[in-house]
């Protein structure tokens, strides 16, 4: 499958699962939302999770991304680069968590500084996945 054809498709969709590998080498699902920007898929996620683990300690992950009414399917190989956890309002990543916010809801969030608050509190932090490879199956 064309790479720009997947993330396309992807782009059009929230949910899907993030797959990353464990230290003896098994794979660890999650279930995630995301938003593309610029062709990389944009995650949030929190510092002490076994996913952020995984992926500092091995960037590789696969996205894979599901849509049941079509029978569709794209699943992405790539790498994830992550910000630090955010630790104040007006940190990059905590502009970051806006933006990607933003995206996934479509609009703005009612209280910002509840929001930026609580990203602090959760110790959240943006995962930045970058395909580079991609398969599946798109129906109509």
């Amino acid at each position: 499958m064309e790479l720009s054809q997947a993330i396309a498709w992807a782009a059009e969709h929230r949910l899907g699962v993030l797959i990353t590998i464990r230290s003896d080498g098994r794979p660890q699902s999650s279930d995630i939302v995301y938003a593309v920007n610029d062709g990389a898929f944009v995650i949030s996620v929190t510092a002490g999770r076994a996913k952020t683990a995984n992926l500092r300690r091995d960037p590789r992950a696969v996205l894979h991304i599901s849509d049941e009414k079509a029978w569709s399917y794209v699943s992405l190989d790539g790498t994830v680069e992550l910000s630090p956890p955010t630790t104040s309002p007006g940190d990059a990543t905590s502009d970051a968590l806006v933006d990607y916010y933003e995206r996934v809801a479509g609009g703005p969030h009612p209280d910002w500084d509840e929001y930026r608050r609580a990203m602090i509190d959760e110790r959240r932090l943006i995962a930045r996945f970058t395909p580079t490879s991609a398969a599946g199956h798109i129906r109509g």
